[in-house]
């Protein structure tokens, strides 16, 4: 059969392999048929033959018995060898079924046109006739999966058998030649029609399975960079550990971060971004060299998870992904230079499930980058402690108001001049009912992590005007605002709301803020500040001398009083560098029109430093510890009754 012939007869040709797979698949999909067939057709022939008695069709039936023998066998054969067989079928066989069904259809119209013409008797003729027609009628159905096949065995079987009806003559052998003339095309044209159907059902399961494939792909791997997503990682990590032989058995889970990707998305832009991510998961996949997985987690962050590696072949590897990103990344024409953060957790000893594996790693990683970044760092149970602690306390927090284990105690700031009491600093501190006294340190920094800072600073305001209304209409209260509220609108309301529940005058209130404050002012700063001055309130820049624009903000912000922090004030005696940068600032405050309070005052000599180089207000704890509210009015009163200032009241307190 010519190309073009098979061409036009195949419409499949044009189909997707894994579809021509399946068509040449089902050719096999029946054996038992095949078998059927090789039955009749050769106790049909070999009927024909006995009573024939005619050598030459006695030897076409022998042929046809062996070659339906045969194509059974082979069919059983190939259809065990494809239930054993993933991948495409070999030619071989779709070339086999088309060579046995060739010659057995031939052998069929030989049959039949060898008892036309071999023999007088119509009970043969009609015999050989309708087994060659009846099998024709078969094809179609049964070999569909083909169309070059079919249409061949319908002509192989027809053609033959028609020219012997016309060569044996009469009128009713002609009518019946014409008839399985034209059946040839019936046949061709419900073979055609039964394979487009067949090959529209199989090109649909195709796509559908394509689809399916796809959408896998989708849900498991990163659109982006290619490596696995967070999903197809959680479930890699879940089944690792559930697939374990031993609890034992070493592995690790590395937790990596860019530094400061943000700074180059914004400034560069998101494609540009995300060809770095790219180019980020090539650097890691060579980096590993196949000991692990590599997932990215979302962002800029990426899980490499690394089965049987224990802390030694975890550090290996971490030494090599920090040599990797020693070099820069050519993205688009920028030489783009970043360093990434790594926190590491090792099963069995830093945990024994992939939930608390990963959160240990996470840990470890927030590790790395407070330690300056460009680094990595393994989970120790410190840090679970720690993080215990601090859950605790952000739980504890959040009922500490309302059950009043908040309270304020006072540190007086005093007059070097008069040495009376100027100002009182309120100070807040916690009694927790099970930790017992909690570090403002400790508790003001989770205060502002999970924003009770605001409700916090409200009632600290409203205590405090309240508390100052029992003292002197000249003493004034400081409070000390955090960094994070002034970026809301809430400490307006909460200021203005203090002074009008307690009526306190706005100027004896002093709100403190640190440097921090001004590190990402953009405008909305200043302006709170300015309105807030503006109804009285002072304004008082704490631990002055310590940030980087210290002299900058005393010419943009119209401050009240500078606080300098008390590293100077420790050494004026041994340092003279410090000394003279404290007599620097006092001097600058005053000819500013500034009050200056010289904080840490701890020894007698630092007082009279302090006096002499010109502050206006000390505070510290050879004058006075943070002390209660009720305290506080005790010293007050004592203070006023005996006349006494801050130097007689400390040679009293020597004296006790």
């Amino acid at each position: 059969m010519s190309a073009n012939l098979r061409e036009r007869l195949a419409p499949d040709s044009q189909q997707s392999a894994e579809v021509r797979d399946s068509l040449v698949k089902s050719l096999y999909a029946s054996p038992a048929s095949l078998m059927i067939g090789a039955i009749a057709g050769g106790a049909l022939s070999f009927v024909v033959a006995y009573h024939a008695q005619r050598p030459p069709i006695t030897l076409i039936a022998c042929l046809i018995t062996i070659v339906a023998i045969s194509r059974s066998v082979s069919a059983v054969y190939f259809q065990r060898q494809l239930a054993h067989q993933h991948g495409p079928t070999r030619a071989i066989w779709g070339m086999a079924y088309e060579l046995g069904a060739w010659s057995y259809a031939a052998l069929l119209g030989t049959l039949a046109f060898a008892t036309l013409l071999l023999t007088g008797d119509a009970s043969l003729h009609i015999l050989s006739v309708c087994l060659v027609a009846a099998y024709s009628g078969g094809i179609s159905g049964r070999n569909a999966g083909r169309v070059e096949v079919a249409i061949g065995q319908t002509c192989f079987a027809l053609l033959p058998t028609s020219l012997g009806l016309v060569l044996a003559g009469g009128l009713g052998y002609y009518v019946l030649s014409a008839m399985l003339f034209l059946m040839i095309f019936a046949m061709a044209e419900i073979t055609r029609t039964t394979h487009r159907i067949v090959v529209e059902a199989l090109q649909g399961k195709y796509e559908k399975s394509q689809l399916a494939t796809k959408f896998e792909r989708l849900a498991r791997f990163d659109s982006l960079t290619g490596v696995e997503n967070r999903m197809a990682m959680q479930m890699r990590l879940r089944e690792m550990f559930d697939n374990r032989t031993s609890d034992k058995d070493p592995m690790s889970v590395f937790w990596m971060d860019l530094d400061r990707f943000k700074e180059i998305n914004d400034s560069l832009g998101h494609i540009i971004g995300d060809q770095l991510l790219c180019a980020v998961a090539d650097r890691l996949a060579r980096a590993l060299d196949h000991r692990g997985h590599i997932a990215r987690f979302g962002g800029d962050e990426f899980i490499l998870i690394c089965p049987g590696a224990n802390q030694d072949i975890a550090q290996q590897i971490a030494d090599d992904v920090m040599v990797e990103f020693g070099h820069d990344f050519d993205v688009s024409g920028y030489h783009l230079t970043i360093t990434a953060s790594m926190g590491i957790a090792v099963a069995p000893q830093d945990g024994h499930g992939s939930e608390e594996l990963l959160q240990h790693a996470d840990m470890a990683l927030y590790k790395a980058k407070n330690a300056g970044r460009n680094r990595y760092a393994f989970f120790d149970w410190k840090m679970k402690e720690r993080q215990n602690r601090t859950y605790d306390l952000e739980v504890g927090l959040r009922t500490a108001l309302a059950n009043g284990e908040l309270l304020l105690h006072y540190q007086p700031i005093f007059d070097t001049a008069t040495g009376q009491i100027a100002i009182c600093e309120a100070l807040m501190r916690w009694d927790h009912p099970v930790m017992g006294r909690i570090s403002p340190a400790e508790f003001i920094p989770i205060a502002e992590s999970c924003s009770l800072i605001e409700p916090i600073t409200a009632w600290a305001l409203e205590r405090a005007c309240q508390d100052a209304m029992a003292w002197d209409d000249h003493v004034r209260v400081a409070v000390n605002i955090s960094p994070a509220l002034i970026k809301s609108d809430g400490l307006p309301r909460a200021v203005i709301s203090a002074l009008m529940r307690s009526g306190l005058k706005a100027r004896r209130l002093e709100l403190e803020v640190t440097e921090s404050i001004f590190l990402e002012d953009s405008g909305r700063t200043s302006l709170i500040l300015l309105e807030l001055q503006r109804i009285g309130l002072r304004l008082a820049l704490d631990d002055f001398g310590t940030g980087y624009s210290s002299l900058g903000y005393l010419r943009d912000y119209s401050f009240d009083t500078l606080k300098v922090d008390q590293s100077f004030m420790r050494s004026v005696k041994e340092g003279s560098r410090d000394r003279a940068i404290a007599q620097s600032v006092a001097y600058l405050a005053h000819s500013l029109d500034v009050e200056t309070v010289a904080e840490g005052i701890e020894t007698e000599e630092q007082l009279q430093s302090a006096r002499d180089m010109g502050f206006t207000n000390v505070q510290g704890f050879v004058l006075s510890r943070p002390i209660p509210a009720e305290d506080l009015l005790d010293m007050m009163r004592v203070m006023a009754r005996d006349k006494s200032n801050v130097v007689t009241l400390m040679q009293d307190q020597r004296r006790a």
